[in-house]
């Protein structure tokens, strides 16, 4: 099914215009029924977008970016709460609408202080990302070798994609940065997590935290508790892993990413009475290190058991190595046309 053609120029147009009608719908109307009648079309029509890529990846990353947070942020604005605001000048409303951002709603002005560190911040960006490529290179270069053994195919595969993840979305926000527009990060450092709670809610992927909050946790924690908010967080945050593995792969779901994500929140939330128990009896917490540890084996266990599986079964490591090797021959092909006018 191709609802636009195979181009991300033209995608990204179609998605800007869906975005700006969003916003002058929502000047005219009020956060309720009525908003959110006239917002289903965006709705539905953010939700197929993907489905217009033929490539894989892309299908893949569109799905995360469009199907799950684009929706839920415009889902969330019918109901007048999320990220997205009417009064949001143009720019960033489309912005914030179509990538995997934040915008920082009150920020004080820099100081000279504040811009040398800046300075130095872009410099260590710099060569972040330089080092981001590096090992992707490297990981990519690895897995053409067919003889090694799965779990090291898998380590590879979850370093690529954490490294892969972190290049791109740092990469969209300095873009949004040099628009003039001040973004939330990302991600924190994961692996320097000392908790599943740190983990999920303060370093991995908080983008889908902050839209997660708002849609899920915050109103099922005010009816229902806060173990009951972790839980089904976690079960929608599993699902939407599913649908994003059916765009990527066009195989039916399995439940194992759900199962995934519904051991986390089982963890996190015995982890949390765990931890209210251990403050109690005045027991000190394990230290850093070991904690740090502990949550890297769960993590990378548990992910290697039911999160890389349904990718594996469909195929996701070719997918991956076509894609690359394409990009390859495109970068070379352009390079020799370049090299003709020099």
């Amino acid at each position: 099914m191709e609802l636009l053609p195979d181009s991300i120029a033209m995608v990204s147009l179609a998605v800007a215009a869906a975005a700006l009608y969003a916003r002058v719908a929502c000047t005219r109307l009020r956060p309720g029924l009525p908003r959110l009648a006239a917002l289903l079309p965006v709705i539905a029509f953010l939700a197929a977008v993907p489905m217009s890529f033929s490539s894989p990846m892309v299908r893949g990353i569109s799905a995360f970016i469009l199907a799950w947070l684009g929706v839920f942020k415009v889902a969330l604005l019918a109901a007048g709460r999320g990220p997205l605001d009417p009064a949001l000048p143009v720019l960033p409303f489309v912005f914030t609408t179509a990538l995997p951002v934040k915008l920082k709603r009150h920020h004080d002005r820099p100081d000279a202080a504040a811009a040398a560190m800046s300075s130095g911040a872009k410099s260590s960006w710099l060569v972040s990302c330089a080092v981001k490529v590096s090992v992707i290179a490297a990981v990519i270069h690895l897995l053409q070798f067919k003889n090694l053994h799965l779990n090291v195919r898998l380590v590879l595969f979850g370093i690529h994609l954490y490294c892969f993840l972190d290049l791109i979305l740092p990469c969209i926000a300095a873009a949004g940065s040099a628009l003039g527009m001040e973004l939330e990060p990302q991600f924190n450092k994961p692996y320097l997590a000392s908790s599943l709670r740190d983990f999920w809610g303060r370093r991995w992927n908080l983008m889908a935290s902050a839209i997660l909050r708002p849609s899920v946790y915050d109103p099922v924690r005010a009816r229902a508790g806060k173990p009951a908010g972790v839980f089904l967080t976690f079960i929608v945050s599993g699902l939407m892993h599913e649908v994003i593995t059916w765009y990527l792969t066009w195989l039916p779901p399995t439940g194992e990413t759900v199962a995934f994500f519904l051991l986390h929140g089982a963890c996190c939330v015995a982890e949390d009475w765990c931890a209210r128990r251990w403050a109690v009896r005045g027991w000190p917490p394990p230290p850093r290190p070991v904690a740090t540890a502990i949550v890297a084996v769960l993590v990378m266990s548990t992910t290697f058991w039911l999160f890389f599986p349904p990718l594996y079964r469909g195929g996701a490591e070719e997918m991956l190595l076509e894609e690359y090797a394409a990009l390859a021959a495109g970068i070379a092909d352009a390079r020799r046309k370049l090299l003709r006018y020099v």
